[in-house]
């Protein structure tokens, strides 16, 4: 591998100027250190995102007294994800990688202090508008891949992007056993128990957000820009008319492996919060203690994440639509196994791994196509219009998760995610098609 492979790509006119060739040298300098930052805030972050998914809808729940809205938690959380993944991306965008990830873990912070304030009040309304700002950890924690991928080139962009997503792994699988030591916590301070985990989500996603504002220096983005000759978007009207959601929307329609791209993570993302939204409800129903239901979700997220380099290296490897697809066929198969799991804990675990896993392969594989596939200026707004569709998609199975469960059960839950992954077998034949 030379090291023209681990940089940024190289400049369209080979007679590069003396800027843009020490540009290109510092790209290759500072990729170490920008992947080993970005790494390190995905493990401080991870802790934050995911030590509230065993509690949040239990807390929906005892606010409402009704096991019907204990989906709502996520779904605000996973709608505050895809509202914020734009605006992030465009701050990206304007100001480099540095201030839109910092800002993402800094409003998920706020967020989580507006959480718990709700559910401490019993302000089920607060509540939830607390769990939309708390969506910013969500979105920054998978805007940090695009971080990665600013300074690799097409052969290491799997992989590099995939360590960070691997970065995640140390917080997120600890964090949702965090309940027990989440309770006295949350006793010391005079909080209920369940609020508790919500409180290391918070301190968690400010300590992300600092480690971001002191340490990403120089800026990835920006420094794969000057690499590149690429000059940043000014504020004029133009700018903003070419970056714009309609713009971003009508490139990715015109290439078909950039919408095969953004359908595979959406279709990925909501297969996965669909079935793992109501896990927790259905494995308490079922007689499952608190710390059953944390090990399973931990499960689930160490096959989202711990796998990841794995996954990045197959993508560069065979490339990005067969790991996108086993990814897929990886889905159908997790649904399969905990749909038809009752309430036996040790299948419905297994089930949810198998899906973590198939997450990892969708997420991981088309986030690298997506970066190929389109020109250098237009991927941040259209990584950001992904981002947004991906969480809305997510959102949108988490809505319909609660109310699929009470009124047809968790078997049926599943064969609807499942169903998901069918759009995008039919753009992979028209993208073989077309070439």
């Amino acid at each position: 591998m030379t090291a023209s492979d681990e940089a940024a790509p190289p400049p369209r006119d080979a007679r590069a100027d003396p800027d843009q060739e020490t540009a290109r040298r510092a790209a290759r300098s500072a990729r170490p250190r920008v992947l080993a930052v970005l790494t390190g805030a995905q493990v401080v972050g991870g802790v934050g995102v995911a030590s509230a998914v065993s509690v949040i809808g239990l807390i929906a729940r005892d606010l409402t007294g009704s096991q019907g809205w204990s989906g709502m938690a996520t779904t605000m959380v996973t709608l505050g994800a895809a509202v914020l993944a734009l605006p992030l991306a465009s701050a990206a965008a304007r100001r480099g990688r540095r201030f839109g990830l910092s800002l993402g873990w800094f409003l998920a912070a706020l967020g989580g202090v507006g959480a718990i304030a709700g559910a401490q009040l019993a302000l089920f309304p607060a509540f939830l508008l607390g769990m939309v700002l708390f969506g910013a950890g969500s979105a920054t924690g998978l805007q940090s891949r695009h971080g990665a991928a600013d300074l690799a080139g097409d052969r290491t962009r799997g992989r590099d992007l995939s360590l960070v997503v691997w970065g995640t792994t140390i917080g997120s699988v600890a964090g949702p056993n965090l309940t027990g030591p989440g309770a006295a916590v949350a006793g010391t301070l005079g909080l209920d128990p369940l609020v508790g985990p919500l409180v290391f989500s918070t301190v968690s996603f400010a300590a992300a957000g600092t480690v971001v504002a002191l340490l990403l220096r120089p800026d990835p983005l920006l420094l794969s820009r000057a690499a590149a000759g690429t000059a940043p978007a000014d504020k004029g009207g133009a700018s903003r008319q070419r970056g714009s959601l309609a713009a971003s929307l009508r490139a990715i329609a015109a290439e078909p492996r950039a919408l095969l791209a953004i359908t595979g993570m959406a279709a990925s993302h909501a297969s996965m919060i669909t079935v793992m939204t109501m896990t927790p409800v259905h494995m308490e129903s079922g007689g499952a203690q608190l710390s059953v239901i944390g090990v399973t979700i931990s499960l689930h997220i160490a096959g989202m994440y711990a796998l990841s380099p794995l996954v990045g290296w197959l993508a560069d490897r065979l490339g990005r639509v067969p790991v996108l697809l086993t990814g897929q066929a990886l889905i159908v198969g997790a649904a399969a196994l905990a749909g038809t799991a009752g309430h036996d804990s040790t299948q419905v675990a297994a089930g949810l791994i198998l899906l973590g896993l198939g997450w990892s392969f969708g997420l991981v594989s088309a986030s690298a196509l997506l970066a190929e596939s389109l020109p250098p200026e237009r991927r941040p707004q259209a990584q950001g219009t992904a981002d947004l569709l991906m969480h809305s998609f997510g959102a949108a199975g988490s809505a319909l998760s609660g109310v699929t469960l009470v009124a047809l059960g968790f078997g049926p839950l599943n064969a609807v995610a499942a169903a998901l992954v069918v759009p995008v077998l039919l753009l992979a034949l028209r993208a073989r098609r077309t070439g």
